[in-house]
């Protein structure tokens, strides 16, 4: 599993802690439970297994510890675009790639590319470009 993997498993388990209410770390745990599953039967090896872990882990945790800036960010850079009414999906793709780009271990690049790839993968038409142009602007201030 690489990195990209664990981002698609943070937005899998942000997306589905903002639209139903329960908490990340609970269904952070749930889909790691199932991965293992995965692991054991065979499809993954274990080594994988907690590379996957420990960055869905590190993305989750700060994303969720960090949310409101993340989300006063994403205001500023998007002001016509309230962050609760953005599409769970835009606006977690947006709070990941924020988050990556703040701890600094990442190339701003890379995590553009790697939030602009999931917006083309999860979202909507509009949201690559949107996702873009929000990401464009965040490195430019």
């Amino acid at each position: 599993m690489s990195r990209h993997d664990a981002r698609v498993l943070a937005l899998q388990v942000l997306y589905e802690a903002d639209i139903s209410g329960h908490p990340a770390g609970d269904v952070l745990n749930r889909h790691l439970t199932e991965a293992k599953a995965e692991t054991e039967a065979g499809q993954n090896s274990e080594a994988e297994g907690y590379e996957l872990r420990d960055y869905a882990f590190q993305l989750v945790g700060g994303i969720v510890k960090q949310q409101p800036a993340l989300d006063g960010v994403i205001g500023k850079l998007a002001p016509d675009f309230p962050v609760a009414q953005l599409a769970a999906i835009d606006r977690n793709i947006l709070r990941i790639a924020l988050f990556e780009i703040q701890l600094g271990d990442v190339p701003v690049k890379v995590a553009i590319n790697e939030a602009v790839d999931m917006a083309k993968e999860f979202g909507s038409d509009t949201s690559p470009r949107f996702i873009n142009g929000v990401l464009g602007a965040a490195i430019n201030t």
